[in-house]
């Protein structure tokens, strides 16, 4: 999976091959292992409850919480439909969270997950993609070829 360490940029992932549940744990634990807090925002209650149970029964342990709690703000991963409480360094969108141009700017990284195989889902994310690049953020976008993350694309990178 694509990861290099740039300050505010989008990634936008396009799940084809594996599922939200499968590729979000790689990326938490690639923002772990950069020493990162975690964001993981979600429109609907009921999806962080089941991420939730993914995150603490799946392969490998992620230590996280459901945003409400007494120690929001120490968690390492925080799962929110919200503004996070936890000050993440990367900020997962997922199942067509909005994520604002001033976050994308402020955090190290902010990583929009959508589930190609839902019209709506790839409707919305294009539109993501346009007001973030139409207000200078940088962005890229990958998808899932042949069992790869390949990069497609990629607006306003930033020079070298």
């Amino acid at each position: 999976m694509p990861w290099c360490l740039l300050m505010g940029a989008a990634y936008f992932y396009h799940l084809t091959k594996r599922p939200l549940e499968a590729t979000l744990p790689v990326l938490i634990g690639k923002s772990l292992e950069a020493g990162w807090r975690v964001a993981v925002r979600a429109r609907e209650e009921s999806l962080l409850e089941r991420l939730d149970r993914q995150l603490w029964l799946g392969d490998g342990f992620l230590p996280h919480g459901i945003a409400g709690g007494s120690h929001d703000s120490e968690q390492p991963v925080l799962l929110t439909t919200g503004e996070p409480g936890n000050d993440p360094a990367c900020l997962i969108s997922v199942d067509g969270a909005d994520v604002s141009i001033g976050e994308v700017e402020a955090k190290d990284r902010v990583c929009i997950l959508f589930n190609g195989a839902d019209a709506e889902a790839v409707e919305h994310a294009r539109e993501q993609w346009r007001t973030l690049t139409e207000a200078g953020a940088e962005a890229q976008y990958w998808t899932e070829d042949q069992g790869r993350w390949t990069k497609k694309a990629e607006s306003n990178p930033k020079p070298k």
